[in-house]
């Protein structure tokens, strides 16, 4: 069998000074394999409007935060900033968070986590962007804006911001281990002692 050359970048730090790098290392690699769908994290709508803004070729749905997210019956997504993606042709996607919704009321409610914040927790181990990339991933399959049988890129970020982009095959909530990481572009290096 031949062999696959890719490249990961690893970013010194996480966070939001990462997320040109991580559109234009998405963006090629994208490109690279004539992958057409991004997904895009966003809660103000800042890093969705930056995504449309500098990958236009690409088919952009910007996942935002569920309204109630932060305070009730408020949404965290700037009217300007969705007026700014549908009008550069993104969509928004706002819905439940796939490893937040009742369960989260339960750990709020009784103190005991279920099964879908222990998955989260699993993928933070490699990165909050990581956590973020995997979920908005079967948000936008549970919604119909992406297929589970074709890959797309999943970018995501630690607080605001980009800093993580996979290759990954969706899934549905209900088929969540169908998911498939493909292959990981870009993240932020964990603090090892190697270094």
């Amino acid at each position: 069998m031949g062999e696959v050359t890719t490249y990961s970048v690893y970013f010194k730090q996480m966070g939001k000074e990462n997320t040109d790098r991580t559109f234009e290392l998405a963006h090629a690699r994208a490109k690279a394999l004539q992958i057409d769908m991004v997904l895009v994290a966003s809660t103000s709508g800042d890093t969705g409007v930056k995504a449309v803004e500098l990958m236009k070729s690409l088919n952009i749905v910007v996942v935002s935060h569920s309204f109630g997210f932060k305070e009730a019956n408020t949404q965290e997504l700037s009217y300007v900033n969705l007026s700014k993606i549908e009008s550069s042709g993104g969509k928004v996607l706002t819905c439940a968070h796939a490893f937040g919704g009742i369960n989260r009321g339960i750990r709020k409610k009784w103190g005991t986590y279920q099964v879908d914040e222990v998955i989260a927790q699993t993928l933070r181990t490699f990165s909050e962007g990581m956590k973020v990339a995997v979920e908005i991933a079967v948000m936008a399959a549970d919604a119909g804006l992406v297929r589970t049988d074709k890959p797309v890129m999943s970018i995501g970020g630690t607080g605001k911001g980009a800093d993580t982009a996979v290759i990954l095959i969706p899934a549905n909530a209900q088929n969540f281990f169908d998911l498939k990481i493909l292959e990981v572009v870009c993240m932020p290096a964990i603090e090892h002692p190697c270094r």
